[in-house]
């Protein structure tokens, strides 16, 4: 398949398949009549000696200064080599693909200027596996993401390094390699270029997709640990969950009943309690919660994917140029703050979960820490250890980014988004939950493998999902019956978070909302 853009219906599942499974991309052709009627436009305004914003005047503080015809195309060239100050380490791929796309979605809206060939050879680009190499900090959000944005654009000059079929080779290189033209940037190019959210936008749109995926997980693991310890199921029944309302809430419990269905473990009513602690009994509303607010920002950056985010903007219709603020990332900032929390929440309460396996006063007879031989064994003690850990890292990260502003540009630029801090941290956030629902996955594990070890239970009491997810984690991590160097047991639990296949696993048993 090939996801072809117009400005306007791109799809948060089409950004995926291009930045992941390397889906080529062509533009939809009235969007390019809309590019070419805008270049034209420009032209016009360039023969008439018009003055405009970034065209014809310089940039930020230097707004008042008049650029002559001659030199605007060597002001967008300098403009782009002066913008790219990005450092630290590089983004990944599928980020800096996913900027790619949206940057030409945003493009081919025709409001920006820009040539129609100088778009298709980012498209070319895209399509060869030629990916710029784009350090991870220095955007505010506002006016866009100026530094990142401006490295992408250096590779489509010929210039700088990209990652090119696995290896960091010049830019100059990989185009020749794919007969390539590099681009000799025209008036108004630079800016169109880089000015705009679509790098701060790509990161958390990754985020997000991996969040939905987690939210998912999350169920999974609470039904693993529901099974260990004899939960009672009817804090799940969706009559409990109507009188709330809210749909996450509905959607996490429904899941946590499927995966439930069967088992002789987890039961409607147990005999020796009526209720469970919170992080059980609760579970529906916390996950609930996350999955709402993962609703809320896939619903805006299913708008910002499809945004006009530079400026100047073009309306040649109208016979108008108007600088406005589109780039300011402020939308994208406070829902990606919104998000990183959201996805904390979804390890916060997993912690406690792993808690209430791995302490002998909470576990419901389970042996102390997960192991038989308590004493010579420490079992899964410093799991629970490594998961607050990385639960007390994201409160840190949590932080929102949102709220900090730094006046830039002579303070012409005095209120900034810090976005792309917002979309970064939501990432380590992410990361960190993974890893905290993969501990608690392998901790309830082998909470059934004991049941089994001490004769309370066995696997044909398990519900065929949760037996299905035992299995998968049984195919990479045995049970641990003497200590083992637990690092590369938790790095098992992760990978499979991560790569998705023990959820697809579960799904293959159970469909999960």
């Amino acid at each position: 398949m090939t996801v072809v853009i117009n400005g306007k219906d791109l799809t948060i599942e089409d950004a995926i398949r291009v930045a992941r499974d390397m889906e080529k991309v062509e533009i939809a052709e009235d969007a390019k009549e809309r590019v070419n009627k805008a270049r034209a436009y420009i032209d016009k305004k360039l023969d008439e000696d018009a003055v405009i914003y970034g065209l014809t005047t310089g940039f930020g503080k230097f707004a008042n200064i008049k650029i002559s015809k001659k030199d605007s195309a060597k002001l967008q060239k300098n403009l782009i080599r002066s913008h790219t100050c990005a450092m630290g380490d590089c983004f990944e791929r599928k980020y800096v693909r996913t900027a790619m796309l949206l940057r030409c979605n945003a493009l081919v809206r025709g409001n920006s200027g820009i040539r129609l060939s100088t778009i298709q050879t980012m498209i070319d680009m895209l399509n060869a596996g030629i990916h710029p190499l784009v350090p991870e900090k220095g955007s505010l959000g506002a006016s866009g993401d100026l530094a990142p944005l401006s490295c992408i654009a250096l590779g489509l000059m010929g210039e700088g390094f990209c990652e090119y079929k696995g290896e960091i080779v010049t830019s100059a290189e990989a185009l020749y390699k794919e007969s390539i033209k590099p681009v000799e940037l025209s008036a108004k190019e630079g800016l169109a270029l880089n000015n705009g959210t679509q790098m701060l936008t790509a990161v958390g749109l990754n985020v997000l997709w991996d969040a939905m995926h987690l939210a998912k997980v999350a169920d999974i693991a609470c039904a693993m640990t529901d099974e260990s310890l004899h939960c009672v199921t009817s804090a799940y029944d969706p009559k409990v969950q109507e009188l709330r309302g809210y749909q996450g809430q509905k959607d996490s419990a429904a899941n946590l009943l499927d995966l439930l269905a069967g088992s002789k473990n987890a039961l409607h009513d147990q005999e020796t309690k009526v209720q469970d602690p919170y992080t059980l009994r609760c579970t529906p509303q916390v996950h609930g919660a996350s999955r709402d607010a993962f609703k809320y920002v896939y619903d805006v950056v299913s708008t910002e994917i499809n945004a006009v985010t530079d400026n100047p903007l073009i309306f040649p219709d109208d016979d108008e140029v108007i600088s406005g603020g589109n780039f300011h990332g402020q939308p994208m900032a406070l829902a990606f703050d919104f998000m990183k929390m959201a996805i904390s929440e979804l390890a916060d309460i997993s912690e406690r979960r792993i808690e209430r396996l791995v302490n002998p006063a909470l576990s419901e007879g389970l042996p102390a820490f997960l192991t038989k031989y308590g004493g010579v064994c420490s079992g899964f003690m410093i799991t629970q250890y490594a998961a607050a850990s990385l639960v007390s890292e994201n409160k840190i990260y949590d932080h929102p980014a949102c709220v900090d502003s730094i006046p830039s540009s002579g303070n012409q630029e005095d209120h900034v988004s810090m976005g792309m801090t917002s979309a970064r941290t939501a990432a380590m956030v992410l990361d960190n939950a993974e890893k905290v629902l993969g501990i608690e996955l392998g901790c309830a594990a082998q909470a059934i493998w004991l049941r089994q070890e001490i004769g309370e239970s066995d696997l044909g009491n398990l519900a065929p999902a949760t037996k299905a997810a035992y299995d998968r984690i049984r195919e990479e991590s045995d049970p641990v019956d003497d200590d083992v160097v637990m690092h590369d047991e938790l790095v098992k639990f992760d990978r499979m978070v991560k790569d998705g296949s023990l959820l697809d696993a579960v799904e293959k048993v159970t469909a999960l909302r």
